[in-house]
């Protein structure tokens, strides 16, 4: 096949197999692997035919471009934020995994040695293999689930930063270990020695040299020299660690670092992330492509001890020590099953075993092929981790009863509430600002850091899940006023306005956006209403630059409201005042109040209105408050009992009506 019907095939097969992922819910890495497994020589024979080295050449630039975006992604606040869970469980996670399994195979090696025989280098970088997960698969999945703040995503992120740190030194060790016995010690410590001067060299002097020449670069306002200079740098320091005996994923990691701690690791996070999807789809295509199906079939048995072994090794190892250090059960297995799997770094690292000889192929495929299938298991076993756990922890059940327990106990006194969803910055602020009024509030969130400071400070704030119906039912949402969603994740707004209507569908729901691209979306899934941020920026620079060029305040703050109630359905209209009575605003909608007479206690609302008005009239419900002066939701099929007070807007023909009709 020529070189441009390749190109076509490999697109074809990824393209097929990331839709199908996205169909089924699934990471697109899974899709990629896929593809490479179709695509590898022993399966179609269309890739390489058996060019094995042009495979290994593509997978190695997948590598260096993985690393980088690694590196650049590298947070060093949030490594000291999350210290506790990152040299806390994330260290004993590595170390002891390494120690076992490098002691284990040795054990197994000398019991059996016809059967399982391995040096001990070999063992000692498989077994660093072994010790990482899935980053992109796992974190993929808990935002998905909205459990990146959970006590054990917490727990997981710790993890998954320290295998990304215990990777760089990993890279130094797998190079020096093919040397023969007699010199393995020197080149342990050369290797150690060159990957500690090259990366003092770079952390020290190099930060002030990328920065000065990343600024160079941006002032000639060029985005084709900007992504070529990235290109170079990043390959050129990968070449640069292979000539000091090193290899190429390390120097494109130290790259990565140096960009991140300059002002332009945005820019550059932009602009490489085209790359970055590409590459790294093409380095899971290439590790599918290395997988010699039929060894692997020929060798089944030994796949699936490779597979199961070490998920189940991993899941008891992982949960045990979350336990030792201060997690319940509950947590303790969640965090085991998250992390049980093989990672795109463990692809890292066997690869560059192979090519430096420390392992063999006989042994590679089947432990590849294993390494597969548990990373495709992975999102299967996430999926059902809620049901395991429930299955295998008893006091799970207790947990979870106690956590909705006290979650309905914060709300059981408060009737006619605003239910937040969500207790950032624009939860809190709004908080405040219903609590000066006398508007009682309950908020949800699942950033523990929030819900204990808010706590302390006597707000009505409880950490749950507002996605799941049990939650906002505990935390009353039948009784609200009002529901606000302040989340930004756009997946996340659905799936919980989905919930929300389930249990309440006639309560109002305010959502917050960024933009008004998911407008209409939002409000067809069932928003009242729905406030963009960047349109009510842009009416505050609006109406400052009104201002400033003289317009007179009173006509800048009309020309904003006319824009808000274009814009708003629940802010048209106003009351109406003797002040305001000018000729142009009769045919204006306005806002009045009225009180239900005890003569219509029993009917519909929508009967009442529409004796009221008639049938061509047109009014609409803004507020409706009981007798009690607790708000109601105001939805037609609202059954009234008298002494209600409803906020109407319309015409004022229509609301004069309505007056007459509704009189006592």
């Amino acid at each position: 096949m020529s070189s441009l019907e390749l190109t076509l095939l490999y697109l074809l097969a990824a393209v097929l197999g990331v839709a199908a992922c996205r169909w089924a819910k699934l990471p697109p890495i899974l899709g990629y692997l896929l593809a490479g497994v179709m695509m590898e020589p022993h399966t179609l024979g269309l890739a390489f035919g058996q060019d094995a080295e042009g495979i290994r050449q593509l997978a190695e630039y997948g590598v260096v471009f993985l690393m980088f975006v690694i590196g650049l992604e590298f947070n060093l606040p949030k490594l000291r934020a999350m210290r506790r869970h990152v040299f806390g469980l994330g260290l004993a996670q590595v170390l002891w995994t390494m120690l076992l399994a490098t002691s284990g195979s040795m054990v197994l090696a000398w019991l059996l040695p016809t059967v399982w025989h391995m040096s001990w280098q070999t063992a000692l970088v498989l077994s660093g293999a072994m010790a990482m997960s899935s980053t992109a698969i796992v974190v993929k999945m808990m935002a998905d689930r909205l459990e990146l703040e959970s006590e054990h995503g917490q727990r997981v992120m710790g993890v998954l930063l320290f295998q990304d740190l215990a990777v760089v030194p990993l890279l130094v060790l797998i190079p020096a270990l093919k040397s023969p016995p007699e010199q393995l010690l020197a080149a342990l410590g050369l290797a150690a020695l060159k990957a500690a001067v090259l990366i003092a060299l770079l952390l020290w002097g190099g930060q002030h040299l990328m920065r000065g020449w990343l600024t160079i670069v941006a002032r000639r306002r060029s985005p084709e020299l900007f992504m070529l200079n990235l290109l170079l740098m990043t390959l050129g320091l990968a070449w640069l660690t292979q000539q000091a005996g090193l290899s190429l994923a390390l120097g494109a990691f130290i790259c990565g670092v140096l960009i991140s701690e300059t002002e332009f690791r945005v820019q550059v996070a932009s602009e490489i992330r085209p790359f970055h999807d590409v590459l790294l789809g093409l380095f899971f295509i290439t590790i599918g492509m290395l997988l010699d199906v039929h060894q692997v079939l020929l060798r089944w048995p030994l796949v699936l001890v490779l597979l199961l072994v070490p998920v189940a090794f991993k899941l008891v190892l992982v949960t045990a020590l979350a336990r030792v250090l201060g997690a319940s059960a509950g947590t303790a297995l969640r965090t085991g099953l998250y992390l049980a799997q093989a990672g795109e770094f463990g692809f890292v690292l066997l690869t560059l075993s192979r090519r430096e000889g420390l392992v063999a192929p006989e042994l590679f495929h089947p432990i590849l092929a294993a390494m597969v299938l548990s990373m495709l298991a992975t999102p299967f076993i996430i999926m059902a981790s809620n049901r395991i756990v429930l299955r295998l922890v008893a006091s799970e059940w207790l947990q979870q009863s106690l956590q909705m327990t006290h979650i309905a106990v914060e709300s059981i006194n408060t009737s006619g509430h605003v239910l937040i969803l969500g207790f950032g910055r624009s939860g809190q602020a709004m908080a405040r600002m219903l609590e000066h009024e006398g508007i009682a509030t309950m908020a949800l969130d699942l950033d523990p850091d929030h819900v204990q400071q808010a706590r302390a400070a006597g707000q009505a704030v409880a950490f749950g899940d507002a996605t799941k119906a049990p939650t906002l039912t505990a935390a009353g949402l039948t009784r609200a006023s009002a529901v606000v969603l302040t989340y930004l994740d756009t997946p996340t707004v659905f799936k919980t306005l989905a919930t929300v209507r389930a249990l309440a569908p006639h309560t109002p729901v305010i959502v917050r956006t960024q933009t008004d691209r998911d407008l209409e979306r939002l409000r067809a899934a069932g928003a009242t209403e729905v406030v963009p941020e960047s349109q009510e920026g842009a009416l505050m620079l609006g109406g400052h630059a009104l201002a400033l060029v003289g317009v007179p305040m009173r006509r800048v703050i009309h020309i904003v409201q006319q824009y808000r109630e274009q814009r708003y359905g629940l802010l048209r209209g106003f009351f109406h005042g003797a002040a305001d009575s000018h000729e142009d605003e009769l045919e204006a909608e306005r806002l009045a109040t009225l009180t239900v007479p005890p003569a219509a206690a029993g009917q519909r609302l929508a009967d009442v209105l529409k004796q009221a008005v008639g049938e061509g009239g047109a009014l609409r419900v803004v507020r409706l408050r009981s007798r009690l002066g607790i708000p109601v939701a105001a939805h037609e099929a609202f059954t009234l009992e008298g002494g209600e007070t409803l906020v109407l807007s319309g015409k004022a023909e229509a609301l004069s009506r309505a007056e007459q009709a509704l009189a006592p």
